[in-house]
C-alpha cells in the first residue's frame, strides 16, 4: 500500500523531507506494508515492513548464536611437518600483537569484535523488550550507539583478508577450517540480514511510544 505525504500544518510536531526534491511535509503515519512517496516527485521515501521488530530479533538473535560459536571454536588448523596447532579466531588479534603491531591488533579488535558486539547486543537490548510495548533505560543513547557502530562493522573484510591468506599458506602447509570457520560465515550472513532488516525509523517511533521500565 502506498500513503502519500500530506503537507505541513502550521504547528507540525514531525517533518519528513524528500532525500531528491528536498520538499517538507508533516510525517504522517504509515501502518505495517506501507510505504510513503513523495507528492511532489513521486521517490520513495520510506517502507515500512511487516513484523519489523520479530524479524530484527530472530536475525539479531541468529547472529549472536553464530558469533559465540565462532569463538568458542578453532577457526582453523595447521599441519606442518607433523605438527599440528588450532588457531582460535581471538588469536587474530593477540598474534597480531605479539607480533609487535599493536596498532593494526587494535584495528582487527574494534572492527571485527567490538563493533559487532555493540550491535548485536545493542539491537538485543532494544528490541526485545520493544516486541512486548516496553524500553529500557538507556535506550535512546544506545540506540545511537547502534546506529554509528554499524558503520564500524567490517566482518567480511575480515573474512576476505582470511580467505587471501589461506591461498597463500595453502602452499606451504595443510589447512583444516574448524568450526569456527563456517559458523563465522553464518554470522556474517546472519548480522548482513540483520542491519539490512532493522528499521531505525521505526525503531525510533517504536521507543517514543513505548512504555519506560
Amino acid at each position: 500500500m502506498l500513503a502519500r505525504l500530506p503537507m505541513p500544518s502550521a504547528d507540525p510536531n514531525r517533518y519528513v523531507a524528500c532525500h531528491d526534491c528536498d520538499a517538507l511535509f508533516t510525517a504522517p503515519e504509515v501502518g505495517e506494508g506501507e510505504r510513503v512517496l513523495c507528492p511532489r516527485c513521486g521517490a520513495n521515501l520510506f517502507t515500512r515492513h511487516v513484523n519489523t521488530l520479530q524479524r530484527t530479533a530472530a536475525f539479531t538473535l541468529a547472529a549472536a548464536t553464530m558469533y559465540v560459536a565462532a569463538n568458542l571454536f578453532p577457526f582453523l588448523t595447521l599441519s606442518a611437518d607433523y605438527r599440528e596447532s588450532d588457531m582460535l579466531l581471538i588469536q587474530s588479534v593477540t598474534g597480531l600483537e605479539g607480533a609487535g603491531y599493536p596498532p593494526l591488533a587494535s584495528a582487527v579488535a574494534i572492527f571485527v569484535f567490538v563493533s559487532p558486539i555493540v550491535v548485536i547486543g545493542g539491537l538485543l537490548y532494544l528490541v526485545v523488550p520493544l516486541m512486548f510495548g516496553r524500553r529500557l533505560s538507556g535506550s535512546t543513547l544506545l540506540c545511537r550507539l547502534v546506529q554509528e557502530a554499524r558503520q564500524w562493522n567490517m566482518v567480511e573484510v575480515y573474512l576476505l583478508g582470511v580467505l587471501v591468506s589461506l591461498l597463500k599458506l595453502g602452499s606451504l602447509a595443510t589447512l583444516k577450517l574448524g568450526i569456527s570457520f563456517y559458523a563465522y560465515v553464518g554470522f556474517i550472513i546472519c548480522l548482513t540480514w540483520t542491519i539490512t532488516t532493522v528499521d531505525y525509523r521505526e525503531l525510533w517511533d517504536h521507543l517514543e511510544r513505548a512504555e519506560r521500565s
